[in-house]
């Protein structure tokens, strides 16, 4: 019996509505929900993805603003602006658009976030957490994985499972979560001999590579659950475009229990989560008394 698909446009929703009535009664109770995302340099896919992310913050009440930076701005002024959003006490929530220009470092600028403003957990000290099990903020990505696979009811705990990819974004922060989870996991990479050997033993096997078509029936275990993350644009025979993600879907599915497609599986899923975590760190901040990390510290005497 072909697999079933697992749908992430239909979990989204149900998340979204969650977010939505969480939101509403924090406003109910004085304590706004306020997310500033920050754009340098302005492209058409930059544009439209920013508004897209205002639409749905405004669906479920989070407030918005797009600080829109040149492309040229120096890196100071840059993380002048971060500074400038974790000490303001009306920001609930921080996030940096990517790619950045050329001359910016991504790594930098995220670590000035505040960790419990970081509302893509990508932010150094938040991946720590991950690391001790000690989650406050999880990657947006890795966390809607992590709900797709519940959603199936297949228990993790034990569970043997798979990554394919090591991306700081993706696969390294799936890993950590599914220990976490008590998953006992491999982290499969460019260098690993051998794909097949390992995703064949997986009862949980995630893919999250970036290259259409990468993993068949053949690398797959009967009865599976596969988390398709990746998101690859290919040309038809007749010129057209579509969209697939790293498995067959079709191969895949004739094997597996569980399987999420491409498009309609982490996609929506990753948006939901991106609200699910701003609602986290509205809940963060309004618990320390809307302070900066740095003025918390020198409260209690620690700077």
């Amino acid at each position: 019996m072909p697999a079933k698909i697992i749908d992430g446009a239909a979990i989204a929703a149900r998340t979204r509505e969650e977010v939505r009535q969480q939101v509403s009664r924090m406003l109910r109770e004085g304590q706004a929900v306020h997310l500033a995302a920050v754009l340098v340099g302005s492209s058409p896919a930059g544009e439209l993805y920013a508004q897209r992310q205002q639409d749905a913050c405004k669906a479920v009440g989070i407030g918005y603003e797009l600080v829109k930076l040149p492309a040229d701005t120096p890196a100071e002024r840059v993380q002048g602006v971060i500074e400038r959003l974790n000490g303001d006490p009306g920001v609930t929530g921080i996030m940096l658009h990517l790619p950045l220009p050329e001359h910016l470092d991504a790594t930098t600028l995220q670590y000035a976030i505040d960790p419990i403003k970081d509302v893509e957990g990508v932010n150094p000290a938040n991946i720590g957490y991950v690391v001790y099990g000690q989650t406050l903020i999880a990657p947006c990505t890795a966390r809607a994985v992590i709900e797709l696979i519940q959603s199936t009811g297949v228990p993790l705990e034990g569970a043997e499972a798979v990554v394919v990819g090591a991306s700081e974004i993706a696969g390294k922060p799936i890993s950590l979560l599914l220990t976490e989870q008590m998953a006992t996991v491999t982290l499969c990479h460019i260098a690993t001999r051998d794909l097949a050997s390992h995703t064949r033993r997986a009862e949980v096997l995630v893919v999250a590579v970036g290259c259409a078509g990468l993993i068949g029936a053949e690398h797959i275990r009967e009865g599976a659950v596969v988390i398709d993350v990746g998101i690859n644009r290919i040309t038809m025979a007749d010129g057209t475009k579509k969209t697939v993600g790293d498995v067959r879907f079709e191969e895949a599915r004739a094997k597996a229990a569980f399987i999420s497609p491409v498009p309609g599986g982490v996609g929506p899923m990753t948006v939901a989560m991106l609200l699910k975590n701003t609602l986290r760190s509205a809940e963060l901040v309004w618990a320390r008394g809307g302070r900066s990390g740095s003025q918390a510290c020198l409260d209690r005497g620690e700077g």
